[in-house]
């Protein structure tokens, strides 16, 4: 099990170390072209979640922070011998880690990443970590046997 716990510190780490060399290169609202028309790098502070809803609510999201973390925990336990299962936990756990830590270190969350070839919110690498973590799993359910019974 040690190996899930080796990735979910080097997911974390390099979230950090992400929207730290953004902060550090990229001045506040300004952005970067990455690939034109594809990607750009954008430095933004959000004190809400996607779409910047819930703005402010700092509370509720670290009560949603520790109670998921802790139901991921639990589930990263009881799941195992199940590596799909394993793997999809440790992806999300980074993730809400990554943007828990954002939010008691410094009051927001730092994103970076714009789609320049769609109206998507800008977002991170714990959102990215999460969102993996979530089709991983969702592929691990659809996979399952034993919910074919």
């Amino acid at each position: 099990m040690w190996i899930y716990w080796v990735l979910m510190f080097v997911l974390v780490v390099a979230d950090q170390v992400i929207k730290s060399a953004i902060v550090n290169h990229i001045a506040l609202g300004a952005s970067q072209t990455v690939v034109p028309e594809l990607l750009s790098l954008t430095n933004l502070h959000n004190d809400g979640a996607a779409w910047s809803i819930l703005q402010g609510k700092m509370g509720f999201f670290y009560l949603i922070s520790i109670v998921a973390l802790g139901v991921m925990v639990y589930l990263l336990w009881r799941l195992r011998t199940h590596r799909l299962y394993e793997f999809g936990i440790v992806f999300m756990i980074a993730g809400t880690l990554g943007n828990f830590i954002d939010r008691i270190r410094i009051g927001y969350v730092v994103d970076m990443f714009q789609l320049d070839f769609i109206n998507f919110p800008i977002f991170n690498f714990a959102d990215t970590c999460l969102t993996v973590g979530v089709i991983l799993v969702l592929i691990a359910v659809l996979r399952d046997e034993s919910f074919d019974k």
